[in-house]
């Protein structure tokens, strides 16, 4: 199968090996080395010496994490959404009593930095910035480091949806000074799900000392007293950490500078192929668009289901189709972790005979 979501991704025939290891003690020194590998090897694709926790989770769960650890009740926070994950971030902060603030751009469209700076400069009570800097549901990438200066600027804290990003693009956290940074195992570390990575900053961690929201599972001063010791506070996914340590040990030895360029080299290549096919692309400016996710617009009158399920039969290609309100419009390629133009071409040569097939005039 050709496995072309934006999650989860495939995984290297050594990643796959490495999750049959034998089960250990998750209170042992096994765990502890294991555990210290991991941590240091995100820290290294982090570009950061900030603390980074480990979180039996989703993406989600680390986004949750994030929002319980730093704020009281009734704190305001300003989230900048460009798709359905940015208002995920949004409405998860909601669900815990915050006051959130919304700045929405349209569908396509990557945020303005100069528009962030004066909505904070128009409201000083502004706690916190929560932002996703990859928006798998649009194929858009935030210019993240235009974004942090804005927030730096104002002084709240800058919290980044990192899931579909970290790992494949740059994030320079502690030169940007991003406060906390999510990402989370399946995407372009090619490892299956289950882990959630935080990094977390000094200030963070001050607004951590303050924060009145309840929290257990998701306390990081638990979290980071156990990884002091070199465990986790609650039960560990051992197996995924296993595969984690094989997937960085590959990305480590091709050196991140080498996969954040092969990223925009097949993002790249995978918007050229579908130009040529006469797809519209979902992003409007060719420099905002994502190099781990390409979304396109289907051909007006086109089934989404049909068209996804057609490619998954006869072509062992499975796509990811549009959410929110571009379900049944758009059709999303993954193009993080494992993957090749090889793959991508494959994926061409389906679009181009499906297409083909579709009754209506093309748009």
């Amino acid at each position: 199968m050709n496995l072309r979501t934006p999650g989860p991704t495939p995984m290297p025939p050594q990643v796959a090996a490495a999750l049959s290891q034998p089960m250990i003690n998750h209170r042992g020194p096994e765990f502890a080395e294991l555990l210290a590998e991991v941590t240091t090897g995100i820290q290294d694709a982090f570009q950061t010496q900030l603390d980074v926790l480990l979180l039996t989770s989703s993406g989600t769960g680390g986004l949750e994490a994030a929002v319980a650890n730093l704020f009281s009740p009734g704190d305001r926070v300003l989230a900048i959404i460009i798709g359905n994950f940015g208002e995920r971030f949004a409405t998860i902060a909601e669900r815990y009593g915050l006051d959130v603030q919304r700045i929405t751009f349209p569908n396509g469209h990557a945020a303005d930095p100069q528009v962030v700076a004066d909505r904070l400069a128009a409201d000083p009570a502004v706690a916190a910035v929560l932002v996703t800097h990859n928006e798998t549901s649009t194929g858009v990438t935030n210019d993240l480091q235009a974004i942090a200066g804005a927030v730096r600027d104002k002084g709240p804290l800058l919290l980044v949806d990192g899931v579909s990003s970290a790992g494949s693009l740059e994030i320079k956290t502690d030169e940007w000074r991003v406060d906390v940074l999510v990402s989370a195992s399946q995407k372009g570390w090619m490892v299956p799900p289950g882990l959630a990575m935080v990094s977390v900053s000094p200030r963070a961690w001050e607004a951590h000392q303050r924060a009145m929201l309840p929290r257990y599972y998701w306390d990081f001063t638990y979290a980071r007293k156990e990884a002091a010791r070199g465990q986790t506070p609650f039960t560990p996914t051992i197996t995924v950490l296993y595969g984690f340590r094989e997937a960085m040990h590959m990305l480590r030895t091709e050196g991140f500078p080498a996969v954040f360029e092969r990223h925009r080299q097949i993002g790249t290549y995978t918007r050229a192929g579908l130009d040529k096919l006469g797809l519209r692309l979902v992003p409007v400016e060719e420099r905002t668009a994502s190099n781990t996710v390409t979304a396109f617009w289907l051909p007006q009158g086109t089934d989404e289901k049909a068209f996804l399920e057609t490619l998954r039969v006869q072509y062992d290609i499975v796509l990811a189709g549009g959410q929110g309100e571009l379900a049944g419009q758009i059709a999303r390629i993954g193009h993080m972790g494992l993957v090749t133009q090889a793959d991508i071409d494959q994926v061409f040569g389906a679009l181009r005979e499906v297409l083909a097939t579709q009754p209506v005039a093309r748009s």
